[in-house]
């Protein structure tokens, strides 16, 4: 849940003193800056009057890196020194760039031990936390140009989808430059800053967030000022480069379709199909020339080769409904966010699909800006605390794994952040003195189908019998998503820690898999989950049994246990091959026939420890 509460403006301090604080929109196509110049939020234009600083780095042996529209014009002559997109490097592996198409024509470094993808330049290798430091540092330039005096931090906003690994690299390139991170803020929410702060409106608002490179989508309630996130849902690896990918490979197979492109020509390619996408959106067709060949591409036509990326957004769209329990006539109003929205088959699918226009009132491409630069200037101190309260969610569920692999969800997804939850869990065999925790991440009942976020272990755990230690592990995420993780052994207080940085992110196979897998499965898992926990509690009852007898035997009656003996053979067999509830109708039978055991047994060990012992004492 975020909560928003908006004042009356009007109040001033005696003496002035103005502390200097950005916002960020660190984008896979094109970055912004905004800072307060007074009452409002104004976005910060480069010499040229040019707002969009496109995120693209040209790197070369003789000079520094080249950041913007200059290194644009680079890529189509030196494609593997001029990085773009690094966005959609953050938090993956190498493993994954190195099969992505659009990163086919780089050279990557495959002997980095760290698995951070870095690409081999004229300038020496440059990781993705290093290219998106050099598209930070030309922003903060811009901004401290325009202030006339040092940053004291900036707001910089990331995809609600972003993971620990992306938000916590965002946060590494951001140090490498000297740049205080006051919070990271996610994009659909810093549009629902900016578009709150001016419109005023009530009821329920979608924030449809489709940028360069990824895509969110957010429900809000609005009532008075005051903001809350019902769901949040999206995809990393859905935007605007997608269109331009799908029109690329048209534009080929209708050129030259056999004909093996190099870097150069790869580039070139491209730049006309983003060139055309542009000129569709103001146009009904746009003519087109590549290697000797020459066509038309319609807007229909460009709307039926991208329909499988619409397909995917009104998916979300409609995930995000489902999880905050809204019709679509309950939605009032829909916000467009992210300069790929002014593709109008991006707007018409919208529209379409909540049955009425979306709100397009704000420039696209600057809305995120400005929300970012408004929390900025309330963090740095320049606008009181109590005017304004925002907070997030948590857009997948975190848990841990316990025997049967079974996942325990600690912090359920759509909860609000920054937050903390514990509970308790015990150990499973006698004598155990450790316990292997392992966080995961997703919606499903198994481990397996799940995302592992960090393993650890908690050691020195008193010896005791099962069940009888207790381990409080605590969940804290923080304002910027980030997930720490600690197990305490209460009787002793030893603790264990981990702070989850995972090596790599989530691509959109498994967020879809995270999200709609769990609905389309939900009856088969929790069937699964209801017969691994019967199997647990069985075999904890024939152990503690096993156990029991081997210890205290003399105290069984012949025919007692021979029965006692007969429905454990039974019981171990159904364990292996029965149901959920026959397993859970034999352990029920086992507990009965041993309830007078264990009886017998708790009173010949309450008078061995007695013996000796005064009433008196006893009361004491």
């Amino acid at each position: 849940m975020a909560l928003l509460k908006i004042s009356e403006p009007g109040e001033k301090l005696a003496i002035p003193v103005h502390r200097f604080a950005v916002g960020i929109d660190l984008g896979t196509t094109n970055s912004l800056v905004s800072t307060s110049s007074g009452q409002d939020i104004e976005v910060l234009p480069d010499d040229a009057g040019n707002y969009l600083l496109p995120s693209v780095v040209q790197y070369s042996a003789e000079v520094d890196p080249v950041v913007g529209k200059i290194a644009i014009s680079a890529a189509i002559n030196d494609p593997k020194n001029t990085i773009s997109s690094v966005k959609r490097l953050l938090g993956r592996s190498i493993e994954e760039v190195l099969t992505a198409p659009q990163f086919k024509h780089y050279d990557f470094d495959t002997q980095r031990t760290d698995s951070i993808p870095a690409i081999i330049t004229a300038a020496g290798i440059k990781d993705s936390v290093q290219i998106s430091a050099d598209i930070l540092r030309t922003l903060v330039d811009r901004a401290e140009k325009f202030l006339g005096g040092k940053l004291e931090g900036a707001v910089i906003t990331v995809p609600a989808y972003f993971n620990d690994a992306q938000r916590q690299q965002t946060k590494d390139a951001a140090r490498l430059i000297g740049l205080n991170v006051l919070r990271l803020l996610n994009e659909p929410t810093a549009a629902a800053v900016a578009y709150g702060l001016d419109s005023r409106d009530e009821g329920n608002v979608v924030v449809f967030d489709l940028g360069g490179g990824t895509f969110d989508v957010s429900l809000l309630s609005l009532k008075k000022g005051v903001f809350e996130v019902l769901a949040t849902s999206g995809d990393t690896l859905l935007g605007g480069d997608d269109f331009d990918y799908l029109l690329a490979a048209w534009i080929k197979s209708e050129a030259s379709p056999t004909t093996e492109l190099n870097p150069m020509e790869e580039a070139e390619l491209l730049r006309l199909a983003n060139l055309a996408k542009h000129q569709l959106s103001d146009q009904n067709e746009t003519s087109l020339n590549y290697l000797g060949w020459s066509g038309v591409i319609t807007r229909a036509k460009f709307a039926k080769l991208c329909e499988s990326l619409i397909t995917r957004t009104i998916s979300t769209c409609r995930r995000v409904l489902r999880d905050a329990s809204l019709s679509i006539e309950e939605i009032d109003n829909i916000v467009l966010v992210g300069g790929s929205t002014r593709m109008p088959i991006v707007r018409d699918s919208v529209a379409e699909f909540f049955g009425k226009v979306p709100l397009t009132d704000f420039d696209p491409d600057k809305v995120v800006a400005i929300g970012a630069g408004i929390q900025a200037d309330v963090l740095i101190g320049n606008k009181s605390v109590d005017d304004f309260l925002l907070l997030d969610v948590n857009p997948l569920s975190l848990g841990i794994e316990t025997m049967g692999e079974l996942v325990e969800k600690i912090i359920p997804r759509n909860t609000t952040i920054p937050a903390a939850k514990a509970q308790e869990f015990t150990t499973f065999k006698d004598g155990q003195t450790a316990m292997s925790l392992h966080v995961v991440q997703g919606e499903r009942e198994l481990v397996s189908d799940c995302r592992s976020l960090a393993r650890f272990e908690l050691r020195d755990i008193p010896s005791m019998v099962a069940g009888a230690a207790k381990i409080r592990v605590t969940f804290q995420v923080d304002a910027d998503g980030l997930l720490s993780v600690m197990a305490e052994e209460l009787s002793t207080g030893k603790t264990a820690e981990v702070q989850v940085k995972p090596s790599y992110g989530l691509d959109a196979d498994s967020i879809e898999k995270m999200l709609s897998s769990s609905h389309e499965n939900a009856k088969e898992d929790m069937e699964i989950r209801a017969l691994r926990e019967a199997q647990i509690e069985a075999r904890q009852l024939i152990d503690a049994i096993s156990s029991a007898r081997s210890i205290d035997g003399q105290l069984l009656i012949a025919q007692e246990a021979v029965r006692i003996e007969e429905v454990v053979v039974e019981l171990q067999l159904l364990v292996e091959q029965g149901t959920s509830v026959q397993i859970h109708e034999l352990t029920e039978e086992l507990n009965r026939l041993s309830s007078e055991f264990a009886s017998r047994r708790m009173d010949l060990h309450i008078g061995e420890a007695l013996r000796g012992e005064s009433i008196d004492e006893v009361e004491q």
